[in-house]
């Protein structure tokens, strides 16, 4: 997960309308299923008809709203967050770091692993993946919970990072590599073209501004740690320059280096 702030008003030219229209009639899913109309809507925009329309629908699910239907109804919320995006975010976090990849060795076929390697963890980013999914009209799409929808979560980077990697599971679960492959060339383009350089490190790069500055190095601790042993949130808080940044993620590494980030952004390096 990211940090948790809110991004810019939404690009004009959204990548996906621009996409290959899927065909015009609804199509049925096996077992005689037909999606639903913004589920077709989602299907154009995406390029692809989709043989199972549920895993568009469970792709564009966040947790709050699986939690509000089950309580609507007196059921016993499910807390493990089944039924949301969750899962497909799992596949098209690996899908995504394959293709991008992929990407990366047909357009840099001189550069070895020490370039490549900050290229990808760019490109993979939650702030980009948050950034495009914004670019793509993506927020209206979400389905969260009333008063989740009301406190902004739609438009919350972390949010919105996770959707994306759960669309790309769900085009990869439907159709294979291809469709997915499609997807993300086409809106990642604008990032990657803008890659002429390898990007460096946030932590990196907030260490370079500092001494650069006669400023002390940066202090990193760690804030909270939550969820189980198997999938653990890390919140690392970092401060420098008399400001803080802080960032959450899976990993204490992750955490840093969106920390990092977050500290870079406010002191506008």
């Amino acid at each position: 997960m990211a940090v948790r702030y809110s991004l810019a008003p939404a690009v004009h030219g959204h990548f996906l309308i621009a996409a290959p229209a899927a065909s015009a009639s609804v199509p049925a899913a096996p077992g005689g299923e037909t999606p639903d109309r913004e589920t077709h809507q989602a299907q154009d925009l995406l390029g692809h008809d989709f043989a199972r329309p549920d895993l568009l629908r469970e792709a564009l699910t966040h947790r709050s709203a699986v939690v509000g239907r089950a309580l609507s109804r007196g059921r016993t919320a499910r807390r493990s967050g089944a039924g949301s995006n969750e899962r497909l975010e799992f596949v098209g976090d690996r899908v995504l770091g394959l293709l991008i990849a992929e990407w990366l060795a047909e357009r840099f076929p001189d550069e070895q692993e020490g370039q490549l390697g900050p290229r990808l963890a760019h490109l993979v980013s939650q702030p980009v993946l948050a950034a495009i999914a914004h670019q793509l009209g993506l927020p209206t799409a979400l389905s969260v919970a009333p008063g989740e929808s009301r406190a902004g979560v739609r438009k919350l980077a972390t949010v919105l990072a996770d959707a994306m990697e759960a669309l790309i599971g769900a085009l990869y679960l439907d159709g294979g590599l291809e469709p997915a492959r499609r997807f993300v060339r086409r809106a990642w383009e604008e990032a990657m073209s803008g890659l002429a350089e390898p990007p460096k490190d946030p932590k990196t790069a907030l260490q370079e501004w500092l001494l650069a500055r006669g400023m002390n190095l940066p202090s990193y601790a760690l804030l909270s740690r939550e969820g189980p042993p198997h999938d653990p949130v890390f919140v690392i808080g970092v401060s420098a320059a008399g400001h803080d940044g802080s960032g959450t993620a899976g990993s204490k590494r992750v955490a840093e280096r969106l920390a990092a980030a977050d500290l870079l952004g406010k002191l506008g390096a």
